[in-house]
């Protein structure tokens, strides 16, 4: 009989490690929604067309790596390789009043090649700022991402901010780079070689030496910045100056999906890979809401892969695995109906409890008692089941050893003050 496993770019997320990967998206939660951000659940798959227009035909992923599908309908659809498209989608669909601001947290699914904290199926978190074109937004959502970091206990941590431009300036820096790229296609690695017609921005994103070496003779574009786009910029690294936080220009930071426009920017982990150092990132969006058929609205957002960012967190020594919530421990060997009336008792008093099943022997429960981490067992056997009591033993701590027995009635006031 065939013994299923995991698909192949996949895995399971079991405890301790599903705990630290809730407390990532509370201590996120918590650093945005200050700011006025509020959680928006889309559809784990849309219409195809939302990440093709929206991403680019051109980009890497829409080409290779979106996992699309015909459902039974005869609909086209995808799984979401990137959470902005969807948000973007949903506020043209349900038109709130802007400056709309919304975070996510959701699986996405890219048929790439697994890496060190990338996956198949991975999970981001991200925030979207639709509806504004203020470079002030640009500052505080790129903010918000330092501090979520800095809530972490991360500290290796280097910004790099850089301007796409836009309409008015992008064509004629496009036109620009695809002449300088055609003196030098012989030095491109060949997939950039064959395709950098079509985009040639794709080239300064390019992680492979020789399109690396190539693009340092290249045109800046913070050189050919149309005057907007120019004071758009400073006012971001002139908030950013105002905050404290630390950036630095980068004229090669393009990111890699067509919508985006002026602002974009990057964090990188000075204590990972360079290969594998990126931990979030983001940009403006001025014409994505156009091109996925809503008005023209600007929008600007980040994301940030939650397993790349677990790896920062272990290669700095921060954000170690949550203890147990489970700090007593119910040992009943009288029949265990003292153990299923206590430990309900106990949680509803907000007492993180535990209890075995199945007739085991007191020595086994207390094994068990000692894996669950709890400080307390509440040992029941047939005596005191008979008194209504039970006997606390101290599992942890200065007074490990200690025992005494307790009334049943008022134990759950009795147990928290142990606790406390």
């Amino acid at each position: 009989m065939t013994r299923f496993q995991a698909p192949s770019g996949t895995r399971d997320i079991l405890p301790p490690e599903s705990g630290r990967l809730e407390e990532v998206v509370a201590r996120f939660a918590r650093v945005v929604e200050l700011a006025g951000y509020g959680l928006v659940v889309s559809p784990l798959f849309e219409d195809v067309g939302v990440f093709r227009r929206g991403m680019g035909e051109s980009s890497e992923i829409v080409r290779k790596e979106m996992y699309e599908f015909e459902d039974k309908g005869g609909r086209l659809l995808a799984l979401r390789p990137e959470g902005t498209a969807p948000v973007v989608r949903a506020f043209i669909e349900h038109q709130p009043p802007t400056v709309w601001k919304a975070w996510y947290v959701t699986p996405a699914f890219r048929y790439e090649r697994p890496q060190a904290g990338r996956y198949r199926q991975h999970h981001q978190l991200g925030v979207e700022a639709i509806g504004s074109a203020d470079p002030d937004l640009d500052v505080e959502v790129i903010a918000l991402l330092a501090g979520f970091f800095s809530s972490l206990g991360l500290e290796r941590v280097e910004l790099r901010v850089s301007s796409m431009g836009d309409g008015a300036c992008l064509p004629a820096y496009r036109t620009a780079l695809r002449s300088y790229l055609a003196a030098h296609e012989g030095a491109l690695c060949a997939e950039h070689a064959a395709r950098y017609r079509e985009n040639p921005l794709r080239v300064l994103d390019c992680k492979r030496p020789s399109c690396r070496q190539v693009r340092e003779g290249a045109p800046r574009l913070r050189h050919a910045l149309c005057e907007p786009c120019a004071a758009h910029l400073a006012r971001v690294c002139a908030g950013l100056d105002a905050l404290g936080i630390a950036y630095k220009e980068d004229d090669f930071l393009v990111r890699g999906f067509d919508y985006y426009t002026r602002t974009t920017f990057e964090f990188s982990s000075l204590a990972l890979e360079a290969a594998q150092d990126a931990i979030g990132g983001g940009g403006r969006y001025d014409g994505l809401a156009e091109l996925l058929g809503g008005r023209p609205t600007p929008g600007i957002g980040f994301a940030s892969g939650i397993e790349r960012l677990l790896l920062a967190c272990d290669a700095e020594g921060v954000l170690p695995s949550r203890p147990s919530p489970v700090t007593v421990f119910v040992a009943d060997v009288a029949g265990g109906s003292v153990a299923r009336d206590l430990t309900h008792e106990l949680r509803r008093a907000g007492i993180g409890c535990e209890r075995a099943f199945d007739g085991r022997s007191l020595k086994a429960q207390l094994r068990l008692a000692d894996r669950a981490g709890a400080r307390l067992a509440l040992i029941v056997g047939p005596e005191e089941a008979a008194a209504g009591a039970v006997t606390l033993r101290v599992l942890r701590g200065p007074q490990a050893g200690h025992q005494e027995r307790l009334a049943r009635s008022g134990l759950a006031e009795a147990v928290a003050a142990w606790l406390a």
